[in-house]
C-alpha cells in the first residue's frame, strides 16, 4: 500500500460519481470534506448521535467488567470507572474525528477489559495493569508507523482471525452470565445454573428478561436495541425496588436508586494512576505475554472494523484502501495509551460506528459529535450508576452472541481449519484466558499443516508464534527442570 493511497482525496471522487463540490464552503465543510464526501452537517450530526446511542452501553459494561479485585485486593470505584470510561471514549473519538477525519468512534474494548480483569489484575495492581495498556498502545502505534501492523495482519490465517473474535465473544458472554448470577461455581460440578442448579432471586430473573428483550429488539431490526433493553430493564428494576418486591441485598451492585442529584462533577481519581515496573514477582516472560495478549485483543478487530465501516461509508476502494487509513490506525493505537492513562482500559474502534454511517455520516464531524456526547456523560455518572449490574450483564451476552456470528465464515468441513478454530474458541472461556485460546489455535494450525506437508505455506511469523506459545505452555516444566523454582 503506497503512502499516496492513504492521503485524503482532493477531488469530488470522495462523494461519488456526479457529486459537485459547491463554492463558498464554510471552514467546517472544508476541514472535514463534508461536501466532497456527499454529506451535510445535518447528516453528520444525526450520524454522530446515532453512533453514540448504539455504543453508550459501554459506560455500564466497562465498569462492570473492571469491578474485580487486583492482586493486592484493591478495587476501582464505580463512579471513577464511569468517569474514566466516558473521558477516554470522548478524547479518543474526538481525536479520531479531528485527526482521522473519518466517521469512527472509539471506547473501551470489551476484549481488552476482559484480559485486564481476568489475566492481568490477578497478577498485578490496577495501576500496573493500566501501565500494560499504555505499553500495548505504544506498541500498536509503532507497528502502524513502521508498516508492520498490516504485515502481521496478513500473516495470521483468516480462519484464526475469526476464531479469535469468536473466542473472545464466548469469553465476554461467560463474564456476563457469571456477573448476573446466572452461572455459578458449582459444588459437585465446575459450574452450575445458579448457586444450586436453579436460578435464585429477582435480579437474575431480570437479567434473563432484559437479555431476551434485547434479542427480540435486534430480531426486529430496532436501532439501539442494546441501549433500549438496558433502559427498559433499569426502569423495571427501579419499580420493583421502589415497591419493595426485591430485597435490596439481592442486588450485586447495590439497589437501583438515585442517591442525591442526577448531575455531579466527574470523579477523575483514576486519571494518571499508572505504574511501569515492579514486575519482579511476575517475571519478564509473563509481562511479555500480557502485552502480546493485549495487542492481540485490540489488534485484529480494529483494522477490519475500520475498513468495513470505511467501505460502508464509500470511503474505501475495492482493495480496502481509504483516505486517512494510517491516521485512523494510529489513533486506534493511541486509544490504548489514552485508556490506560485515564484508568479505563484500552480504547478501540467500535463496529457500532456503522450505525452512524447508515444514517448518512461520512466524515470526522460525526465522530466529533459522538465524542461530545461522551464528554457530556461525565456529568451524569450518578444517573448511570443506577443501572443494576445484572441488567448491564445482559448486554455482555448479546455482544458475545454478535461476535460468534463470525462462525459463518469458517469452513467447518476442513479439519485443518476447523480444529484450530474449535480449540481457539472453546479454550478461551474454559480456561478464562484469551492467551491460552490463541496459543492452542496457533500451535494446532501449524502442527496440522505440517502433517499435511504444507510447512512452507505457514510463514515465518506463524512459526515464531508457535515457538513462543510452546514455551508459554511448557514454562512451568522448563523452570522446574532448570531449577528456577
Amino acid at each position: 500500500m503506497t503512502q499516496q493511497s492513504l492521503e485524503p482525496r482532493t477531488t469530488a471522487e470522495d462523494a461519488g460519481e456526479g457529486t459537485r463540490v459547491p463554492a463558498g464552503r464554510s471552514w467546517l465543510d472544508r476541514y472535514f470534506h463534508i461536501s466532497r464526501r456527499g454529506s451535510t452537517v445535518t447528516r453528520e450530526v444525526r450520524g454522530g448521535v446515532t453512533t453514540f446511542m448504539a455504543m453508550a452501553y459501554i459506560l455500564l459494561l466497562n465498569p462492570l467488567i473492571l469491578s474485580g479485585k487486583d492482586v493486592s485486593g484493591a478495587t476501582l470505584g464505580q463512579q471513577a470507572l464511569i468517569t474514566a470510561t466516558a473521558f477516554a471514549a470522548a478524547l479518543s473519538t474526538l481525536l479520531m474525528g479531528f485527526a482521522g477525519k473519518v466517521p469512527l468512534a472509539l471506547a473501551a474494548g470489551l476484549s481488552v477489559s476482559g484480559v485486564l480483569a481476568s489475566q492481568v489484575a490477578p497478577q498485578m495492581t490496577w495501576p500496573q495493569a493500566m501501565g500494560m495498556c499504555v505499553i500495548y498502545g505504544v506498541v500498536i502505534m509503532l507497528l502502524v508507523v513502521t508498516g508492520l501492523r498490516e504485515m502481521i495482519m496478513n500473516s495470521i490465517p483468516l480462519a484464526l482471525k475469526h476464531a479469535i473474535t469468536m473466542g473472545i465473544g464466548l469469553f465476554v458472554a461467560l463474564i456476563g452470565f457469571y456477573k448476573a448470577g446466572f452461572v455459578h461455581r458449582g459444588e459437585a460440578t465446575p459450574v452450575s445454573l445458579g448457586p444450586a442448579g436453579e436460578l435464585a432471586g429477582w435480579p437474575v430473573l431480570l437479567f434473563a428478561v432484559t437479555l431476551l428483550a434485547i434479542f427480540m429488539l435486534q430480531a426486529r431490526g430496532i436501532p439501539g436495541a442494546i441501549l433500549i433493553g438496558i433502559a427498559g430493564g433499569t426502569v423495571l428494576a427501579v419499580l420493583l425496588n421502589a415497591l419493595d418486591v426485591i430485597d435490596p441485598e439481592q442486588w450485586a451492585s447495590g439497589a437501583p436508586e438515585l442517591h442525591g442529584s442526577a448531575v455531579s462533577m466527574p470523579d477523575f481519581s483514576l486519571f494518571g494512576q499508572v505504574e511501569f515496573g515492579g514486575w519482579g514477582e511476575v517475571g519478564a516472560m509473563t509481562v511479555g505475554m500480557i502485552v502480546f495478549t493485549l495487542v492481540l485483543a485490540g489488534f485484529f478487530d480494529a483494522m477490519a472494523t475500520i475498513i468495513g465501516v470505511g467501505t460502508e461509508a464509500k470511503l474505501a476502494d475495492e482493495q480496502g484502501r481509504m483516505p486517512g487509513l494510517s491516521k485512523a490506525l494510529f489513533v486506534d493505537g493511541a486509544g490504548g495509551a489514552i485508556g490506560g492513562v485515564a484508568g479505563a482500559s484500552g480504547q478501540t474502534v467500535f463496529v457500532e460506528s456503522a450505525t452512524g454511517v447508515g444514517e448518512g455520516a461520512r466524515t470526522g464531524l460525526s465522530s466529533v459529535v459522538t465524542g461530545l456526547f461522551f464528554a457530556a456523560c461525565l456529568f451524569f455518572t450518578p444517573l448511570t450508576a443506577i443501572v443494576p449490574g445484572e441488567v448491564a450483564a445482559a448486554a455482555l451476552v448479546v455482544i458475545g452472541a454478535m461476535m460468534m456470528m463470525n462462525a459463518r465464515h469458517v469452513d467447518w468441513s476442513d479439519r485443518a481449519t476447523a480444529v484450530p478454530v474449535f480449540l481457539t474458541v472453546v479454550i478461551m472461556p474454559f480456561t478464562y484466558s484469551i492467551t491460552a485460546g490463541v496459543a492452542a489455535g496457533v500451535i494446532s494450525y501449524v502442527a496440522i499443516r505440517t502433517t499435511q506437508g504444507k510447512a512452507r505455506e505457514i510463514g515465518a511469523f506463524m512459526w515464531g508464534l508457535t515457538v513462543i506459545f510452546l514455551v508459554y505452555f511448557a514454562l512451568n516444566p522448563i523452570e522446574s527442570w532448570l531449577g528456577v523454582h
